[in-house]
């Protein structure tokens, strides 16, 4: 008989620092931009990682056999959807819509993680658990506009921007489901492998659709602080966050991961006071600490054994005893 892997509340602490980690990107991106394009960063990033992830699904190529078609899915889902698409429709819902209600639209994304993971994952929540998403949300608006009724006036486009930013939310509150689904079944450096390898073809054909100017970008990479900067966003922000991610999101469940990840626009906030200098309000300080204690009390809740486990066993063992007789 399989014995149910007993909750820890490290694991919402490595999922945590694994999206804190994401922060960084803001601060080593804004040099990297000077020179090359997004799109073209992430594809530089994703050639870097595969020289990762080649070699480690090569030596696991074992656990990748244990895939079935549904598990090949989800793979593509993380890759396509969480690690390209998503970004793609975030920025062009800036382009075409109202940026306020871009960001506004973006904090939907635990809530489209909650309810796949209790669709597809049959996750269950404690009611406990829908006063911290709710007051994790609240921290997320604040750190995002502080104590401040963003504006949401917009022209005719705005509808499509809008579009664009709940696909966004939707595509990577599902790749949190979809990696929490493929965790247990491969080791976390192999999921985060996956996650890199079949997130290059794609990003290939879109930085070849845009028609990038070579010569411009071979001489961005002749340049010694980008070469710094690229190598430090892949090794940092990319490869040792996921990894962190991965290995935490084994014994968590989706939706608390979805909580953790909201570590990323707190620590984000932190890197760009302390690095570029930008002014925090007292709004956004608030919704910083409500995020933080909202991880440090999900970690406690993770710790605790579901109130329906000991009924379940009992049931179970009853049966068993009546079938022995």
């Amino acid at each position: 008989m399989n014995q149910k892997k007993q909750p820890s509340p490290w694991g919402i602490w490595w999922i945590a620092l694994g999206a804190a980690m994401w922060g960084l990107d803001g601060v080593f991106i804004v040099t990297l931009l000077h020179y090359v394009t997004s799109s073209q960063i992430v594809w530089m990033e994703h050639v870097l990682l595969f020289l990762f992830a080649f070699p480690v699904l090569i030596r696991k190529r074992r656990e990748l056999t244990n895939l079935k078609l549904n598990d090949w899915l989800a793979v593509i889902f993380i890759g396509w959807g969480g690690s390209a698409l998503a970004s793609i429709l975030f920025t062009a819902g800036f382009t075409y819509g109202n940026p306020n209600v871009v960001l506004i639209l973006q904090k939907l994304q635990p809530i489209f993680a909650v309810l796949l993971a209790a669709v597809i994952l049959k996750e269950r929540l404690r009611k406990n658990y829908w006063k911290l998403l709710i007051s994790a949300l609240i921290g997320a608006y604040l750190l995002t506009f502080g104590l401040h009724i963003p504006s949401t006036s917009g022209n005719t486009s705005q509808l499509i921007g809008s579009l664009f930013a709940i696909g966004a939310a939707a595509l990577w509150g599902g790749s949190t489901v979809m990696g929490k689904h493929l965790a247990g079944k491969v080791s976390f450096t192999t999921l985060t492998a996956l996650r890199f390898a079949v997130a290059l073809p794609l990003l290939t054909v879109i930085v070849l659709a845009q028609h990038p100017n070579w010569q411009i970008i071979g001489k961005a990479l002749s340049i010694a602080p980008v070469w710094a900067n690229l190598l430090f966003q892949t090794l940092v922000p990319s490869l040792m966050s996921l990894l962190l991610y991965y290995h935490g999101l084994d014994g968590v469940k989706a939706s608390h991961a979805t909580i953790a990840e909201l570590a990323f626009p707190a620590s984000g906030l932190l890197l760009n006071w302390l690095v570029l200098h930008q002014t925090i309000n007292l709004g956004q300080w608030l919704g910083f600490a409500i995020v933080w204690l909202a991880v440090l009390q999900l970690s406690r809740m993770s710790s605790e054994p579901d109130a329906l486990a000991p009924s379940l066993e009992a049931s179970s063992s009853q049966q068993a005893d009546l079938a022995s007789k």
